[in-house]
């Protein structure tokens, strides 16, 4: 809105006297004065003559917006940036008081110049609209208009000194008053239209779709906002190195969507279906929506039929646009540098229609500079350098991630309503290598989860109908729905463009490798033209199928290779069929790169071809092979039933393993077994816990598959599996096995180790862990952010850590009842604990310590602890602490031995390491003196505890024994000390055992034996 238009809603005779309360009034006298008098001291809200306030200022301000807004005509802005405005226009009134000049000076200066000045000094304003900022300057500089007018008329000096320009500014104000009627408001046509355009725009591209499968039940397509997921982008970048004369070529990532906030002119290129339509379009929506730029989303394959690419005046008529222009509009745009132009297929325009759309493109960009350009391309339809002169920056979309893979199929599953087969299709996509390997961007992940959810779940068990549908998809359909056709001339059918590519697979798989030359590539098509129909010869065939078929692709000059290992073996497997090479298949069978071919081969077969495959595999007698032809039985679904039986039975022996040892075996023979495990259902406790062993040994392998299989057990009830759970969780990603595994288990009775820093910040990611086994140095700070809720933690454990000293943070942990220190060698004070609840202390080996007297509320005391001083266990210990358990390690025993032991009667459980020195026949009436003493742990060699000393001790029921070579006779002695003994635990180290000796010398007690690792 210019100040004409704005001076008509805002009449001067009515604003005028409102201006005039930001100065303060005139004083008496002539103004003659040979200083000049500042601005400063002549506004109202400064200086000692002050009569407003900054808020009577900012309703002035909100006063002026709101009678323009409300006079009759055109809304200047849109209605809810009214208050932001007024804010804005009253900060720029407040700098007045800043400026260092007077009211001559300000004149002189004139109204654009003054408001140029009040702009420079109030901040700057945030958020507003094109409208809003256009009326905001237009506002300011109609103020200053009449704030100059005020200033000539204000004393006797001004009007006597700048007599002139009073007439000056009070003529043009009348101009201005006169011509309000007359001035149009500029570019009001083009707002209003863009107004309609952006949410069509918005509207028209906010969907993604997949061409080429027939779908019954599921969605061909969704919203986008639902389903889109940001990809990655690199870009190669040469950087010059430190002291090095040449530059380095560094891959940088970022976001794909943020390809255009780092650079004005993008060329992206991508292999088929890997997301560069569905990142037009986002970048369509997302700027129509914001509405900071026009987008413009004109694709080749639409443009290039009419013949004549459109001029920007035809922009919208091409792209049949529903809307009609103001005349002029798109070319205003583009001037103005406010567009975003979206240029999709460049490699859905044939080789000869390439040249003259290059200089379509340079035309536009020469004669319409400031705007932003965003060009899609498959990687090999245009030579690296095609607009390098036009300064477009080249990056390529990537694989999807697994993480990506994740999140695709979680917000597929959201806008298709079918949440029940989202955890089936994701635990199929990490457990079977050759699905996750096909699902590596958008369009095949979208074809697996439209199919999974199609056959109700049916795919894991059934892949060849993926392929078979993925192939149609990308041979045939995919362009077809798209309204494409061929580029280059070789029109070849489905059926012809798989026997050229199941050749180029099987030349591959039996070499060996992933890639070949592209001369020999040419070579085999050669070969196969005459047995397919088409036209073109075999580098104008090859190049087609490089560029339309989605299967192959040109990683490096002269090379081509297939984008999905999997669709090479699929291809290899289906030729070596037709020309009956199972021996051949077979014959490498020991080579794990040859088990996909191998299972698609059976996939492929006839009945009795994979009669054939089967038991030449059983017949190897490998346990590997064995698994094999097990993992080949989901693809026979015709299949002689004895062959199958057979299969099944070899396989029974080993899956699912039965014990630690056999699921560590398992795992030898590789990724394939994790696609043959069981889940948890049926399963005793031994075997659950002996597959998440196999599961666990091959994480360092296949740490996909193998948490995929963890996932299953993660709330088995087992405490030996979710130990078996929690103790493999340095073999994965850190926060994912987390997040995914580890917080749904239960926690009863189990501890939560933490070893690294990154595992210690992923507790944070889960509930909250009652017992905690803390390995390495770690601050106790550290370890008190990490933890969510302190106060659910009663244990904690310490192991090797250098970096726990005082221990007075502890008192965050208020329901702590158990601590463990092992090997804590800087912890010199204990004292701290006594302000805790703790009833349980284990201190192994933390150097000298003191403080442990006064923690008077324990129960349970572990000590293996060197006392220089030497002297009683009363010295050192907490002589008032009603101790039921009492463990007394080795240099514990050393130092103190056992004397003073009678000071706690209320023991209950005493635990001892073979002492340097015989314990004498007044250590062992210390114990008989215990009055509860029910249990009692003998660790070592019993020459070390002198039995034949030892009194009758009749109230001890339970010993535990760490000596099984001891002699008879010693052991005959000790039997005929504990007459009411009921259980024996012999602690084994691997050698063998005498159970009968044992029960023989003990014959009231229950033998048990408990191996020691």
């Amino acid at each position: 809105m210019e100040p004409a238009v704005l001076g008509g809603k805002l009449a001067s005779s009515l604003i005028t006297p409102l201006l005039k309360k930001l100065f303060v009034p005139d004083a008496p006298g002539a103004g003659l004065v040979d200083k000049p008098v500042r601005l400063s001291s002549l506004v109202s809200f400064k200086g000692e003559k002050r009569t407003l306030t900054e808020k009577d200022v900012h309703k002035l301000a909100a006063h002026l917006v709101a009678r323009a807004v409300d006079s009759p005509g055109e809304t200047p802005f849109p209605p809810d940036e009214q208050t932001a405005v007024a804010d804005a226009l009253a900060r720029r009134l407040l700098a007045l008081g800043d400026l260092d000049m007077d009211d001559v000076q300000a004149v002189r200066l004139g109204h654009r110049e003054l408001a140029r000045q009040l702009e420079h000094g109030a901040p700057a304003p945030d958020g507003l609209s094109t409208d809003a900022r256009y009326f905001l300057g237009n506002a300011t500089e109609w103020a200053c208009l009449q704030i100059l007018e005020f200033f000539t008329r204000r004393s006797t000096f001004v009007a006597r000194t700048l007599v002139e320009q009073t007439r000056t500014q009070a003529e043009l104000i009348a101009r201005v008053d006169e011509l309000i009627a007359r001035t149009p408001r500029p570019g009001a046509h083009d707002r209003a239209f863009e107004r309609r355009y952006l949410p069509y725009v918005a509207e028209r591209h906010n969907h993604i779709t997949i061409y080429g499968i027939d779908l019954r039940d599921s969605p061909d397509r969704w919203p986008l906002e639902v389903a889109y997921l940001s990809l990655e982008a690199a870009e190669t970048e040469e950087r010059q190195l430190p002291d090095e004369h040449s530059g380095a070529a560094f891959t940088v990532q970022l976001p794909a969507e943020d390809a255009l906030s780092t650079h004005d002119r993008v060329l992206l290129r991508g292999d088929a279906g890997s997301g560069k339509t569905t990142l037009v379009q986002w970048l369509a929506v997302t700027a129509a929506r914001d509405g900071d730029r026009i987008p413009y989303v004109l694709p080749l394959r639409t443009l290039i039929r009419t013949g004549q690419l459109p001029s920007p005046e035809a922009f919208l008529t091409a792209t049949a646009c529903p809307y009609t222009p103001p005349e002029g509009w798109t070319e205003r745009v583009l001037t103005a540098g406010r567009a975003l132009v979206l240029v999709d297929g460049l490699d859905e325009i044939p080789s000869a229609d390439r040249n003259r759309t290059r200089d379509w493109l340079q035309s536009l960009i020469r004669a319409f500079p400031g705007n932003r350009w965003l060009l899609t391309s498959r990687p090999t339809a245009i030579r690296p350098d095609w607009l390098a002169s036009e300064g477009f920056h080249e990056l390529t979309l990537v694989p999807m991630r697994r993480s990506e893979v994740k999140t695709f199929v979680e917000r597929w599953h959201t806008a298709a309503q079918a949440p029940e087969y989202e955890v089936p299709l994701l635990d199929s996509l990490r457990t079977k290598r050759d699905l996750a390997r096909l699902a590596t961007n958008p369009l095949m992940c979208g074809l697996i989860c439209a199919l999974h959810r199609e056959r109700r779940g049916y795919l894991p068990t059934g892949r060849k109908e993926l392929y078979d549908a993925a192939l149609t998809m990308l041979l045939a359909r995919r362009d077809r729905e798209r309204g494409m056709g061929a580029l280059e001339g070789a029109e070849l059918g489905e059926e012809a463009q798989l026997e050229i590519l199941q050749r180029l697979a099987y030349a591959l798989v039996l070499s060996g490798r992933t890639e070949m030359d592209q001369e020999t590539a040419e070579g085999i098509v050669e070969r196969c033209l005459p047995t397919v129909a088409g036209q073109g010869d075999a580098r104008t065939v090859l190049r087609d199928l490089l560029l339309r078929s989605g299967l192959l692709r040109q990683p490096a000059d002269g090379v081509v290779d297939f984008v999905h290992r999997t669709f090479q073996d699929y291809l290899g497997a289906r030729h070596a069929v037709e020309e009956g090479h199972l021996d051949v298949l077979t014959s490498h069978a020991d080579d794990t790169q040859w088990e996909d071919v191998i299972r698609m081969a059976v996939a492929h077969a006839r009945p009795r071809e994979r009669v054939v495959v089967l038991r030449q595999l059983l017949a190897r007698d490998s346990p590997r092979l064995t698994l094999l032809a097990l993992a080949c039985l989901e693809h026979a679904t015709a299949l002689d039933p004895a062959v199958r039986a057979q299969v099944e039975q070899r396989a029974a022996a080993l899956i699912p393993p039965r014990t630690t040892a056999e699921g560590k075996e398992l795992a030898e023979a590789g990724p394939l077994v994790l696609e043959l495990l069981p889940g948890p259902e049926g399963l005793t406790d031994d075997e659950a816990r002996a597959v998440t062993v196999t599961a666990s040994v091959l994480g360092a392998e296949e740490p996909d598959g193998a948490l995929g299989v963890l996932r299953r057990f993660r709330s088995h009830p087992s405490l030996g599996v979710r130990r078996q759970l929690t103790g493999t969780w340095d073999r994965f990603d850190i926060r994912e096995y987390a997040v995914e595994v580890l917080d749904h288990l239960l926690r009863d009775g189990l501890f939560m180790g933490c070893a690294s820093s990154e595992q210690l910040a992923a507790l944070r990611l889960m509930r909250p862990w009652s017992r905690l086994t803390l390995t390495g140095s770690h601050g106790i700070g550290e370890i008190v952010d990490a933890i969510v809720d302190p106060n659910a933690v009663n244990l904690l454990s310490f192991v090797r850590n250098d970096d726990i000293g005082p221990l007075d943070e502890l008192m965050a942990f208020r329901s702590l009842t158990e601590l463990r220190l092992q090997n804590c060698v800087n912890v010199r004070s204990l004292a701290a604990l006594s302000k805790t609840p703790l009833t349980d202390l284990t201190c192994l080996r933390i150097g000298r310590t003191t403080g442990l007297r006064t923690l008077s509320g324990l129960t349970r005391l572990s000590l293996d602890q060197s006392f220089p001083e030497g002297g009683q266990l009363p010295d050192h210990l907490p002589v008032d602490a009603p101790l039921e358990y009492l463990n007394l390690g080795w240099d514990t025993m050393a130092s103190t031995g056992i004397r003073g032991l009678e000071h706690w009667p209320t023991l209950t459980t005493l635990r001892l390491d073979e002492p340097r020195a015989p314990l004498s026949a007044r250590d062992w009436r210390r114990v008989k003196g215990l009055p509860a003493l029910r249990h009692l742990a003998l660790s070592g060699q019993l020459n070390g505890y002198a039995v034949d000393v030892m009194p009758e001790l009749p109230s001890i029921e339970s010993l535990r024994l760490s000596a099984p070579d001891a002699h008879p006779s010693r052991l005959r002695t000790l039997a005929s000390r504990l007459p009411g003994l009921r259980t024996l635990t012999i602690w084994t180290y691997g050698g063998a055992t005498s159970h009968d000796m044992y029960a023989e010398i003990f014959p009231t007690a229950e033998v048990i034996e408990v191996p020691r690792l």
